[in-house]
Order: structure tokens, then C-alpha cells, then sequence
């Protein structure tokens, strides 16, 4: 995990009160930025309409400019303040919002190039989290907020995540909102040609329910790789990203031969629980992320996981990839992926 500043730099947490809220309202529309939850990741939320807030999140993530924010709404019915809808748009809107769907869209003009990496097409999703949607209608703006973390580190679950990795940097508060229940960042879908619908990043939601609604194919190309200096149509497209410091290798399986050859100072990530030794007893290398292999907590249960094994101290990191295409096994093996590319 990256060294943290001392305690006394960090944001601080706040409880969802009423006062609270009203504070991080008001902070929100001075331009200031502030760590909010939602059912994905944590976020690092600014104004979405002021390129000098805006510019506070790049700042304090040390993101590139080139890699866009997607921009979040209170309800369906403000696209239209930020985007130009059309009819696709609008029946996922109506299957799927609130809840992890990421749309594409024509953007207005109102929307900084900042938040859009300079393209004419902008980002946006209505979150699930309640705590997020009180606190874009108390501020009366829509939101942009990428992942509360460092950039490239992993992304953050848990307010502590945030207060952590964020210390020393211009964020003076999160809104704590308890665990991220979905755990993974959200899906997110071209619609700039509606009749032809995109996939740009898989995430929270399964494309084979956007298809059923759209009663459309979605294209599901090669995932791009993007460098950090060309401008991408959407977040979540570097080669490398939700990396830990500790390297990581990934495999379609780690049977019992390939975890006889775990060195001592070597850990691995599974997706199920491993069989306990004869003596009744597990190797304290084998971390499982579920007890039978379930995509959803699998999903939940990513990231944090990864952030716990790079603060152990082990030399090298092994994880298993979900096999299939369907669910969120192409979510968690993109998150995967990307994470051991820095190895």
C-alpha cells in the first residue's frame, strides 16, 4: 500500500448526518473536493460543471488529464443537463439507474473539456448508493468522480481506504458509507451511435442484461490498452491500472501442483476456498475470495483483498482468472489484468 502521510494530514471521516451532509453540500459548490461512497468503488467527487474544481481531482490523484471522469447525476431525468439522450440511452437509464451503468453520450456544452479528456462525449451514471444521490441533490450539481485512490493504485472500498491513500492531499473529508457493496467499477457503454452500442469497460453490470433491454448485440472488441498520454473515450482504458506495488502474476488456474510450488514468501489469491490440509489446517499463503467461487462476491471482495495482501509484505502476488463471458467474470479478470501489468 503507498506510504501515507502522517495521521494528522488525513481526511477525516464523517457520518452520514444531516449536518454533515449539508457541510459536504456546501463544499461541493465552493469548488472544493470530497471522498463520497457509492456501490462500486469510493469516489473523489467535484463539481462537474467547474473546470477549476475539477482540475482538484486530477491534482490530488495524480491523474492524467487524458483519462476522462464520469460524471454522476441524482436521478435519470438530469442526463439531459450534461448529454445529448437518445432512445437507447433512455430505456437502459429506465432498466438500470441507479445501479453501476456507465453511458456515453454527445456531451454539452456546459461540460468541461477537463471532465471529458477534451472529446465531445461525456461519461455519466446515476449511483445506487443512496448517500451519494442525497448529497449531489443537496449540492445541486452534478458530480464527476473517478476512484478515490492514488492513480493506478487500487481502487478503494472503504472510507479507511480513501483517508489512507488520499493523506496530504487536498481532500479534507470522505463521507463514510460503509463497504462498497458491488466492488468493482461500473459498466460502461458507447451510445454515441445508438443503433450500434459499445462496450468500453466491463464492470458491475453483465452486458447480456443491456443487450436484453436494448434488444441489441452489444460489440465486446479486444479491450484496449491505452497509454497514460493518449486521451481515452472513457475511465478505466491504461494498460496498467488498479495495480498494487507488490508484482502480481496471474493464472487460469492454481491447482494443488501450482500452489506446491508457492515459494515461502509468495501469496496467492483464489477464487474459491481451498481444501484444508490433513491436519485440518490451511496454508496461510492461500487467500480465497469466496467460499465457492460466487462472481458477485468475488467481485465485492477484489480489491480489498489486493490492498491486504500488498500491505503483508509478500515478494509476489499470484491470482487466478475467472474463466466465462458472462456476468462479472469479464469485470474481475479486466481488473485482473490490468493490475499485473505493471509486472
Amino acid at each position: 500500500m503507498p506510504a501515507s502521510r502522517p495521521s494528522a494530514s488525513r481526511p477525516r471521516l464523517l457520518r452520514p448526518t444531516p449536518a454533515n451532509l449539508t457541510r459536504l453540500a456546501a463544499a461541493l459548490r465552493r469548488g472544493e473536493i470530497v471522498g463520497v461512497p457509492s456501490e462500486t468503488v469510493y469516489g473523489l467527487a467535484a463539481d462537474a460543471l467547474s473546470a477549476d474544481a475539477c482540475a482538484r481531482i486530477f491534482e490530488a490523484k495524480g491523474r492524467p488529464t487524458t483519462d476522462p471522469l464520469i460524471v454522476h447525476l441524482a436521478a435519470a431525468r438530469d442526463i439531459a443537463r450534461v448529454a445529448l439522450v437518445n432512445d437507447a440511452a433512455l430505456a437502459l437509464a429506465s432498466a438500470f439507474w441507479p445501479g453501476p451503468l456507465t453511458l456515453v453520450l454527445p456531451k454539452r456544452a456546459e461540460v468541461p473539456d477537463i471532465v471529458t479528456a477534451g472529446k465531445p462525449t461525456v461519461a455519466v451514471r446515476v449511483p445506487a448508493h443512496p448517500l451519494f444521490r442525497r448529497l449531489i441533490r443537496a449540492s445541486g450539481r452534478p458530480l464527476a468522480a473517478p476512484s478515490a485512490n492514488p492513480f493506478g493504485y487500487v481502487s478503494p472500498t472503504t472510507a479507511a481506504h480513501v483517508r489512507d491513500g488520499l493523506a496530504g492531499t487536498s481532500l479534507r473529508a470522505v463521507l463514510d458509507g460503509g463497504e462498497c457493496s458491488v466492488g468493482v467499477e461500473s459498466t460502461i457503454i458507447d451510445l454515441t451511435r445508438p443503433r450500434s452500442p459499445r462496450l468500453l469497460r466491463p464492470g458491475g453490470l453483465a452486458v447480456e442484461e443491456i443487450e436484453r433491454v436494448l434488444g441489441l448485440p452489444v460489440a465486446r472488441p479486444r479491450p484496449a490498452r491505452l497509454a497514460a498520454h493518449v486521451a481515452a473515450p472513457a475511465p478505466g482504458m491504461l494498460a496498467r491500472h488498479y495495480s498494487p506495488r507488490t508484482p502480481l502474476v496471474l493464472h487460469p488456474r492454481l491447482d494443488a501442483a501450482a500452489l506446491a510450488r508457492l515459494a515461502p514468501d509468495e501469496a496467492a489469491l483464489l477464487l474459491r476456498r481451498p481444501a484444508a490440509s490433513h491436519d485440518g489446517v490451511t496454508d496461510p499463503r492461500l487467500h480465497a475470495l469466496s467460499a465457492d467461487g460466487d462472481l458477485r462476491e468475488i467481485a465485492r471482495r477484489l480489491f480489498s483483498a489486493l490492498r491486504a495482501l500488498d500491505a503483508a509484505g509478500w515478494r509476489r502476488l499470484h491470482a487466478e482468472l475467472p474463466a466465462g463471458a458472462e456476468g462479472l467474470a469479464p469485470a474481475i479478470r479486466d481488473r485482473l489484468t490490468r493490475a499485473a501489468a505493471r509486472s
